[in-house]
């Protein structure tokens, strides 16, 4: 091969390296926020369940519990 072509491939060799990390840190973000969105959707199905619990009036219900100066 001449210089030209060793010089492109080399280039070609250091762009997939850097793309290789950027692939590698853009999954472990992705991974990160899908934990962020698993924990988030716990949560608002728990406050979902607590806030029908209240408008039926179940256990918990606000309506139910003294204030706090009582």
């Amino acid at each position: 091969m001449d210089d030209d072509t060793d010089r492109r491939l080399e280039d070609l060799e250091v762009r997939l390296s850097f793309m290789d990390d950027l692939l590698d840190r853009l999954n472990d973000l992705v991974a990160r926020q899908q934990g962020q969105i698993d924990q988030l959707a716990a949560e608002l199905r728990r406050q979902q369940a607590q806030l029908d619990g209240a408008a039926t009036g179940g256990p918990g219900a606000p309506r139910d519990e003294r204030p706090p100066h009582w």
